[in-house]
Order: C-alpha cells, then structure tokens, then sequence
C-alpha cells in the first residue's frame, strides 16, 4: 500500500492548489483544438503569466491529471476523467481500509 499512498500524495498535492484547480475547471475532458485551451488562453483567462500556468500544468501533467497533444500548430490541454476518478477512488479506498484509532 505505500506505493500508492507516494502516488495519491502526489497527486493530492498536485490538485491541491488553488491555481492547478483553477486551471482543471478551465480544461475540456478530451482533445480539442477548437474548443480546448492552451497555454496563452489559460494565461489569459486566469491572468498569470504564461510560465506560471507552463509550470501548473507540468505538475497536473506529471501527476497523471491532464494530457496535452500538438494540434492544429499548437499544444492543447485535456483534463483525463478516467484518471481524476481514480484519485477519488484511491482515496476512498484508502479511507475505507484505514482502522479508526481508539484511545487507550
């Protein structure tokens, strides 16, 4: 279990700041150049430099959050569902399995 206790502390962290769920709420569930965000639309639309969300949406990528692809001469970003589901889920899980502590 500490195996994935490390991956669902990272990925908590990484969804556990203020501007990453910002962006998360800003980002189509699927690869989509027309209707989905890149870089400098999510720089605009949460006015913070583009470096700044560059840098947030590394972490949620890195945490297995958000997938990105080249399309249409840009890079587009998706929030993958089936991967937030089973942040939720592992954490439910690891909720239901832990013991209660008793006072002595």
């Amino acid at each position: 279990m500490p195996d994935i206790e490390d991956e669902l502390a990272k990925q908590l962290w990484a969804i556990g700041d203020i501007t990453r769920l910002r962006i998360l709420r800003l980002l189509p569930d699927k690869a989509d150049c027309e209707h989905g965000n890149n870089v400098s639309k999510i720089a605009e639309e949460l006015n913070l430099s583009q470096p700044t969300i560059s840098h947030h949406l590394r972490v949620l990528r890195q945490a297995g959050i958000v997938q990105h692809e080249k399309m249409c001469r840009d890079c587009f970003y998706w929030v993958d569902r089936d991967a937030a589901r089973a942040v939720i889920e592992r954490m439910e899980k690891l909720l239901l399995e832990s013991e209660p502590v008793t006072k002595a």
